[in-house]
């Protein structure tokens, strides 16, 4: 392979993953521009809520490694050598930074709508 052809990518993607592929992007798409929203909508980012969408994303990240281990119908003990384990590395990051993003927009626009605002008591009535 001479260059860097992204269309190649994409379909070995879309070979491996089919329509699951596009749910994803559209799930990151949707992720960072819901993130972006709230962040821009409050002006800070709150650390309470930040906090529990970490907790989540440790949760992301092992599903990430599950649906790597579905997708390529191989084990962890399919592993052969370093690059593997940093590829299995990589994947786990991906999907904890993934799952941290959408779930902090989640909460962030629950709030919004709800009308709370982080570190404050709800409002009575």
């Amino acid at each position: 392979m001479a260059g860097f052809d992204f269309a190649v990518y994409i379909s070995v993607f879309v070979e491996m993953m089919g329509s699951l592929l596009w749910v994803l992007v559209a799930l990151a798409v949707a992720g960072t521009a819901g993130f972006l929203f709230v962040v821009s909508r409050e002006g800070t980012i709150h650390s309470r809520r930040l906090l529990r969408a970490e907790l989540l994303g440790v949760l992301g990240g092992f599903a990430a490694l599950a649906l790597m281990a579905y997708v390529t119908i191989s084990g962890f003990t399919d592993a052969g050598g370093p690059v593997d384990w940093l590829l299995i590395g990589i994947i786990w990051g991906v999907g904890l930074a993934g799952t941290t993003i959408v779930a902090y927009a989640i909460m962030g626009l629950v709030d919004i709508m709800l009308g709370r605002v982080p570190g404050r008591p709800a409002r009575a009535g």
